[in-house]
């Protein structure tokens, strides 16, 4: 079931934290940021199996149902079954996703969204807590 808040109202400077667990069996989950209206200026998208690259981090950005262009990542540090911590920050012109090696990832913000009313978790993760900052 997917994890969803509406009217949040994250600005820039601003760190969304969550903590939980991917599950033992994960082929994928994805943390999406937005607005009310349906866009998406992050879909953070950890994919275990993915059919080009095999284990991958995509981002994207999606707007009026349109998907923009996928950023692949190649640094994969999640494993199955492993608790995680992500720390996702809203620069205003990006976003920071900071992931559990340290290594960071940065996306553009490119619905120039000036904040974050929309949160969604889904797919292959549980959430066990998580915390604007």
């Amino acid at each position: 079931m997917p994890f969803e808040m509406h009217n949040v109202n994250l600005k820039s400077g601003q760190t969304l934290k969550i903590k939980g667990k991917i599950t033992d069996d994960a082929d994928r989950f994805a943390v999406n940021l937005g607005s009310n209206e349906g866009h998406l200026g992050l879909h953070f998208n950890p994919r275990f199996h993915d059919d080009v690259d095999g284990a991958v981090i995509v981002c994207n950005s999606k707007c009026d149902g349109c998907w923009g262009s996928e950023q692949r990542e190649m640094e994969f540090p999640c494993a199955k079954g492993i608790e995680i911590k992500l720390y996702v920050t809203f620069k205003g012109d990006s976003f920071e996703i900071k992931l559990p090696n340290d290594h960071v990832i940065e996306f553009p913000n490119r619905l120039s969204l000036d904040k974050i009313d929309y949160i969604s978790v889904w797919g292959d993760f549980e959430i066990a807590s998580f915390k604007f900052i």
